[in-house]
């Protein structure tokens, strides 16, 4: 019998310049991903974590 492996990606989406930067931006996106990849990880599956940013404009 073969060890079935399952893959996670996640994402998150990019910060949008609403105003001044505040805790907010963290907590609302960053944060949970994180925690959730993190626990993924501790349950040993395969999880890769994109998070969102734009250097560019």
């Amino acid at each position: 019998m073969s060890k079935q492996f399952k893959r996670t990606l996640i994402t998150s989406a990019l910060p949008y310049a609403n105003g001044p930067v505040h805790i907010g931006h963290l907590a609302g996106v960053y944060v949970p991903a994180d925690i959730y990849a993190r626990y993924l990880r501790l349950k040993g599956e395969e999880t890769l974590f994109v998070g969102g940013s734009d250097e560019h404009g």
